[in-house]
């Protein structure tokens, strides 16, 4: 059985790893497993970013963005990164990860959390999907976009 928490500042280069190995993985650009370490570090100094872990060694971890609403007197949250190491996928972790990311939401007085997955990746979607994520487009596909500043 595995159980989520909040990353502790000994958990951060276990942290910058599991973050380079899952773009790694992917074949994303990386700044390598040092640098998120310090970025991990520098955002959670703030109030605005949590970071979810799971196991023992660590072999899940959740970053979660808030930012006060628009729409309400609440937050709303991005779920900027979810990764479970490949070989423990499939074994519940990634979900348990995401119900401590939702409870640690609701407790900060969050509204609404969002997440941008791909469109081919049916997996994450179907995840997604089960935790009660819907895509809230009424004419299709929403899109999400970004530009490099």
């Amino acid at each position: 059985m595995y159980i989520a928490r909040h990353a502790a500042p000994d958990d951060l280069a276990v942290v910058g790893q599991l973050l380079h190995d899952f773009n790694t993985e992917f074949d994303d650009p990386t700044p390598g497993a040092d640098w998120l370490t310090a970025r991990v570090g520098d955002l959670l100094d703030d109030d605005d970013t949590s970071v979810i872990i799971a196991g023992e060694p660590p072999a899940a971890v959740a970053v979660v963005r808030y930012r006060k609403a628009l729409w309400s007197d609440g937050q709303e949250a991005y779920l900027s990164e979810l990764y479970v190491v490949p070989q423990l996928r499939g074994q519940g972790i990634g979900t348990i990860v995401m119900e401590a990311v939702l409870v640690d939401a609701l407790e900060r007085g969050t509204d609404d959390m969002s997440i941008g997955v791909d469109e081919i990746d049916h997996d994450a979607r179907r995840f997604y999907e089960r935790l009660g994520f819907t895509n809230r487009s009424d004419d299709g596909l929403m899109f999400y976009y970004e530009k490099d500043l």
